[in-house]
């Protein structure tokens, strides 16, 4: 799911979202979640980076490709944020 469709599913936000779709794994890359070296290479393990106004994580979490992001505790950063 796109970072639109997923903000039309929950949304909306008082906050931006990133995707890293274009140009392809760059977002991934910088914050270390890039596969190399695996049947899966070039694909990002499944995460998710709060980052609050002046540039801090404030909240990451990264997953195995089988198992999705716990949903409820994201929201709970994002509004305690």
């Amino acid at each position: 799911m796109n970072t639109t469709s997923w903000e039309r599913e929950i949304g909306p936000f008082d906050f931006l979202l990133c995707s890293d779709f274009w140009p392809h794994g760059e977002v991934s890359r910088k914050y270390g979640v890039l596969r190399h070296a695996d049947p899966f290479a070039g694909a990002s393990d499944r995460a998710v980076f709060v980052i609050d106004k002046i540039g801090k994580i404030v909240f990451s979490r990264a997953c195995p490709l089988d198992q999705l992001p716990d949903l409820e505790e994201t929201l709970d950063v994002l509004r305690r944020s």
